[in-house]
């Protein structure tokens, strides 16, 4: 069986199991299991025979995203930003879309000199290693109250070169619940969350690779998905900078929900409702008066 056509047997069987993208999850697991650098090695094999270790190799690879394992988990990461991203049961596995709030991040802290960030919830560290990464002179603090979530991420910034025991360390951790986890006597300069915000009536109806492989504590947020959102909120009071910003992922029908509230917050200002590359409703922000 040569490379092209186990990819066409492989797309096929994606597609009657439901996989998204079938054929380029096809294409990702081949050459991941063939040590192809890329994808786009397959098209330079297409004709390429495939030995029986090569199958034996593909076979448990192929089952396992048959059964809606997630790529990144088979795979063992993903890019974010461009920094690569370890992925497993730990934590969420790092969406595209969420790089705009690094965007965000770094609009809002332009003429700020090293600024003090904290990211709340932060899973596997990617929007906190960006931020690190990215901001000069920024000093990032990212909290969870999930140890495993913590250990994934201590993981991750090792590996992107931001190792928490070096001197100085511009990424640290912190386990607690939401801003609790907050000592650092220092204000903060910018907030970001992506907090779990998914109603917890929508339990079971999620894709499998969601409700079979994502951790429970990430994913959801109470009866309308809110209620970490709103505690993350009141604990906002005196911990910031006067117009420092807070950035939070939601739920595209949150939006409205979280604007019209906002008088719920004096001591801060609700800023703006924020669209993802795909013109999705996907962030709000609020700015410390």
């Amino acid at each position: 069986m040569t490379v092209l056509e186990i990819l066409n047997r492989t797309k096929t069987f994606f597609e009657k199991k439901g996989v998204p993208d079938a054929r380029l999850d096809a294409e990702y697991i081949i050459s991941h299991g063939l040590g192809m650098k890329s994808r786009m090695d397959i098209y330079l094999n297409f004709e390429k025979p495939l030995t029986a270790a090569e199958l034996d190799t593909l076979r448990p690879l192929v089952a396992r995203r048959a059964n809606r394992e997630p790529l990144q988990h088979i795979i063992g990461d993903t890019s974010f930003r461009g920094f690569i991203i370890k992925c497993d049961t730990r934590a969420l596995v790092p969406r595209p879309e969420t790089e705009s709030l690094v965007d965000m991040a770094k609009d809002a802290l332009k003429g700020i000199e090293n600024p003090f960030i904290v990211e709340v919830g932060t899973g596997t560290a990617a929007i906190s290693i960006a931020c690190a990464k990215e901001i000069a002179g920024a000093k990032v603090l990212a909290t969870d109250i999930s140890e495993d979530a913590l250990s994934l991420a201590r993981e991750n910034a090792t590996a992107n070169g931001l190792s928490e025991s070096a001197e100085g360390a511009s990424l640290t951790f912190a386990k607690g619940d939401l801003l609790d986890a907050v000592t650092a006597t220092d204000k903060i300069d910018c907030l970001i969350a992506n907090l779990p915000y998914i109603p917890d009536g929508e339990k079971g109806k999620l894709q499998p690779e969601v409700d079979k492989f994502d951790p429970e504590l990430a994913l959801y947020g109470g009866p309308d998905g809110l209620t970490l959102v709103r505690k993350l909120l009141q604990q906002t009071e005196g911990k910031l900078n006067a117009g420092a910003p807070i950035l939070l992922e939601i739920g595209s029908e949150q939006a409205e929900v979280l604007k019209n509230e906002a008088a719920n917050y004096p001591w801060l200002e609700f800023s703006g409702i924020h669209k993802d590359y795909c013109g999705n409703t996907r962030f709000v922000s609020y700015k410390a008066k």
